[in-house]
């Protein structure tokens, strides 16, 4: 535990009236009130620093129950819409169940549920005010306002938009052509507000309104007033909008506070006089539910440190640790959550196995509970500091053999810790090193799990010490086998969340470093040569191109020395070679630790959300009447211009080099991208290879990255002007004579602004687009002036990109007319590219390979948004992406790997 923060004045400890009232009474009532009051006497004497908590928390199990019934919701929807024998089957069979029902029957239970369903949500806000909770009350009223208006949405869109199977699952038919409500107005604002003021935690009141629920439906569904799917919907919408609700506006804080621990500590025998809340590390995300920790003095004895856990911190981090668990085999908890009693035992287990392993770890005197929400762990106070305070010349071999030492001993039982970051680490004032914070940790842990702790904690060392010192502890400690066992799991993904921050930022560094050197050497190299030039000016002009061409290469070695000097490896990189000189047949192939990639999840999801569009559109259109009508010369010349865009990509690549590279050669390399981007998202496939492929013809790898950014930079202002042009232009055309443009470029104008007024305006995102422009701008700006200084390459460079936007454009032309009849409205070629530029810029932000899913979405939609019927717009899509992204995978797989056998891949 770090030093404690000083105590503020007593008074700042004692219960707050107010606070105890907003938290209510009952089982919300923190930390067992009747404790502080049974020694009243006692508890005005004590003092602390415990700062005012928030009236009100956002709860991360609220916005996950939000999530669940917006999922539930769609999943009900989907069912609906694509199983309606399902639905229409369950239908009859409960009319047939419920045929036989007396009449009067039916009635009686209408008459009750329909009063009852209104008078015990009133009984309950009587009985809440009565105990001073209004708060709670107010909260249930909002989110029942809420569920209504969302009740209100969801009729208008089935009746409006919602297809027939949806109408039909969620409506009863009436006399008149008039069908039920598909949802119920009235009870799905009263299920929202019994759920935000929390009824259903208390059993009494749960038992009466299940009771009441299940006799409303009963009711309806018998008289036919409704179907099963709308009571399930009604029922999704009130519990969904409830916990929207709280997780919005927040729930009352019921956390407990420094005064109900000492009456925690008094009820299980000890006699606090203060308790100071101990700073805090910084949030490292992984660290965030390790509780709040206070060092308690006593009337008599040492001091005590405690740790206060609530189901707040509890569940923090909770998002994260399901994503870990989901994407990683094998390494992460066996549960992301817990109960407040499963980690009470958890942590105590862990406590008394540490020790009894031989490990130096702070001895569990006590645990109790503290009210519903919270529980507390008393431990002896240790008074040391954790690695992370320590001072660089502190951390000798020795600090670091011990806690080596400690990983030895618990790693003989079997026992994991998880956590093994600089701030799990204790060493008190004679150098004794510690073990804490093993509530994370696991008993009868498997050997996947123990070489990962050796991994985290070789890289915490290592971020501290240097990687020779660090091995050095570790191989004294543990041995060479040990060490060179964890080498596969010597890799981000499988340490901590904080450690994997620290090396991004010990990564950026050294690219800084890097990038400052190469333009140093640059600059210094251009000053001599503009000395030089002026004293050869006298001299013939052979003589001073031959001196130029010497200094320019002069200047690439110059840049190369410079990055030679200043490059060095990462610290993983560095450990793995600093073992491998002990076990030279150490294995180093990582292992696979990835589950499933986040880019594969988000490409599963936009294709299932695209192949769900494209099928939808597809199959309303008659595709063997549209393919008998085709046009067969406008598919050969579709085909014509998706060969002509490798031409102008090339050109648009080699406008930017300065240096000689050989045109066939990049013209072959653009037809390799086809094959690429099929396996690579289409912003990052074609970068990397043309980067590459400059490389392999002679370009330096700094040039070359500089030189495909320009290009970059250059195509991405080129499309957005493009795009405003042929926007302006489309706006007009209905209306020759003004030149006044549409609405739609007047709207994308405004929110554009709106979107640079925002990020100028916020601090963190004005710096985040600051550093990386600036970061781009560093290496690109000063090969762009390069290429300016040479007009016939700048030249080549627009027109290939004038080109490329000009060839594809008339690709989606030709691919519309092919399928276009007589009555097929006739669309500009202004039309037609504000539609492309859209899409491809939609495809280059996409996550998947090629854009696929993104780019023919909005390609379809933007076609039918300019007056293109869906039955030609969806196969000219198609078409057009068949001619661009389907038919060149072969050529450019036969093209690279011709240009990988040349070496130029």
């Amino acid at each position: 535990m770090q030093p404690p923060k000083a105590a503020d004045d007593a008074s700042d400890a004692e219960p707050r009236p107010d606070r105890a009232r907003e938290a209510g009474t009952d089982a919300e009532t923190p930390a067992g009130s009747s404790l502080a009051g049974s020694d009243g006497a006692q508890a005005e004497r004590v003092s602390g620093d415990e700062p005012l908590l928030p009236a009100r928390v956002h709860r991360p199990s609220d916005l996950l129950r939000l999530l669940i019934g917006v999922l539930a919701v769609i999943v009900l929807f989907s069912v609906a819409a694509f199983a309606h024998g399902t639905t229409t089957g369950l239908e009859e069979d409960i009319n047939k169940g419920t045929g036989q029902a007396p009449d009067l029957l039916i009635k009686l239970a209408g008459l009750v549920s329909s009063i009852a369903v209104l008078l015990v949500p009133v009984a309950f806000a009587i009985e809440r005010l009565i105990k001073r909770d209004g708060l709670r009350i107010a909260d249930g009223v909002l989110a029942a306002v809420l569920a209504h208006g969302v009740t209100l949405a969801a009729d208008l869109w089935v009746a409006k938009s919602a297809s027939g199977t949806i109408r039909d699952a969620l409506t009863q038919p009436q006399p008149g052509d008039a069908v039920t409500d598909p949802v119920h107005g009235y009870l799905a604002p009263v299920i929202a507000y019994m759920t935000a003021v929390g009824m259903a935690r208390r059993p009494r009141w749960r038992v009466v309104l299940w009771m009441v629920l299940l006799l409303d439906a009963f009711a309806m569904l018998v008289g036919g007033y409704t179907t099963p799917f709308s009571i399930v919907l009604t029922v999704l919408i009130g519990w969904t909008v409830a916990y929207g609700t709280l997780y919005a506006v927040g729930s009352p804080n019921v956390r407990p506070t420094g005064q109900h621990l000492m009456a925690g500590l008094r009820h299980v025998g000890f006699r606090p006089v203060t308790a100071m809340r101990a700073e805090d590390a910084p949030d490292s995300g992984d660290q965030s539910d390790r509780g709040r920790r206070y060092l308690v003095s006593l009337e008599d004895g040492p001091p005590l440190d405690v740790t206060v856990v609530d189901r707040e911190q509890q569940a923090q981090g909770f998002f994260y640790r399901v994503w870990r668990r989901l994407t990683l085999r094998g390494i992460t908890q066996r549960r992301s959550i817990q109960s407040l009693r499963q980690a009470l035992e958890q942590e105590a287990l862990l406590a008394y196995a540490a020790i009894a392993a031989g490990a130096n770890a702070p001895k569990l005197i006590a645990t109790s509970e503290l009210g519903p929400d919270a529980v507390m762990l008393v431990y002896e106070h240790i008074g040391g500091r954790s690695l992370d305070a320590l001072a660089d010349t502190e951390i000798t071999d020795d600090v670091v053999r011990g806690a080596w030492r400690q990983v030895k001993a618990l790693q003989s039982r079997r026992i994991a810790h998880r956590r093994l970051t600089g701030d799990a680490i204790l060493v008190d004032r004679f150098g004794k090193v510690f073990v804490t914070d093993l509530r994370g940790g696991e008993i009868a842990a498997g050997d996947l799990v123990l070489r990962m702790d050796v991994a985290q904690l070789l890289t915490t060392t290592g971020l501290r010490v240097g990687p020779e010192r660090a091995v050095a502890a570790a191989l004294a400690v543990l041995g060479p086998d040990a060490v060179a066992d964890c080498l596969p799991l010597l890799q981000p993904i499988a340490l901590s969340r904080s450690t994997r921050a620290q090396l991004r930022r010990l990564a950026r560094a050294r690219s800084q470093r890097e990038r400052e050197a190469v333009l140093e050497a640059s600059d210094a190299a251009k000053r001599a040569r503009a000395e030089d030039a002026e004293l050869s000016r006298s001299g013939d002009r052979k003589n001073a191109r031959k001196s130029l061409r010497t200094e320019k290469q002069a200047e690439k070695r110059a840049m190369d020395d410079a990055l030679e000097e200043v490059r060095e490896e990462d610290l993983l990189s560095q450990m793995r070679r600093e073992v491998l000189l002990i076990r030279p047949q150490a294995p180093v192939e990582p292992v696979r630790l990835e589950r499933i990639k986040p880019r594969t999840l988000i490409s599963f999801i936009a294709g299932a959300i695209a192949a769900y569009f494209l099928i939808s559109q597809v199959t309303e259109a008659d595709f063997g009447a549209v393919v008998e009508q085709a046009e067969w010369g406008w598919v050969a010349a579709a085909l014509g211009f998706s060969a002509l865009s490798y031409v102008a990509a090339a050109m648009s690549l080699l406008g930017f080099v300065p240096e000689r590279v050989s045109f066939a050669r990049t013209v072959l390399a653009q037809v390799a991208g086809s094959f690429v981007k099929i396996v690579a998202p289409a912003a990052v496939g074609g970068v990397a290879l043309n980067t590459r492929f400059l490389q392999r013809s002679g370009v330096r790898p700094g040039l070359a990255v500089a030189s495909v950014g320009a290009s970059q930079l250059f195509g991405l202002g080129c499309h957005i002007l493009l795009l405003g042009a042929f926007g302006y232009l489309t706006g007009t055309e209905k209306t020759p004579s003004s030149l006044t443009p549409s609405r739609t470029v007047i709207a994308g104008l405004l929110t554009v602004a709106v979107l640079v007024l925002v990020v100028t305006a916020i601090p963190f995102l004005r710096k985040f687009v600051v550093t990386r422009v600036r970061s781009l701008f560093a290496g690109v700006v000063p090969r762009m002036l390069d290429v300016v200084q040479r007009p016939q390459k700048l030249l080549t460079g627009i027109g290939g990109m004038l080109l490329l936007t000009g060839v594809f454009v008339m690709c989606l032309d030709a691919s519309v007319r092919a399928f276009s009849g007589p009555d097929t409205p006739h669309l500009s070629y202004a039309s037609i590219a504000v539609v492309f530029l859209a899409g491809n810029a939609l495809g280059s932000a996409a996550p998947t390979p090629g854009g696929m899913g993104a780019v023919e979405g909005a390609l379809t939609l933007g076609l039918i948004a300019v007056g293109l019927p869906k039955e030609v717009a969806a196969p000219a899509v198609l078409l057009f992406r068949l001619m661009t992204l389907w038919l060149p995978v072969l050529p450019g797989w036969l093209c690279f790997n011709h240009l990988t056998r040349k070496g130029q891949l």
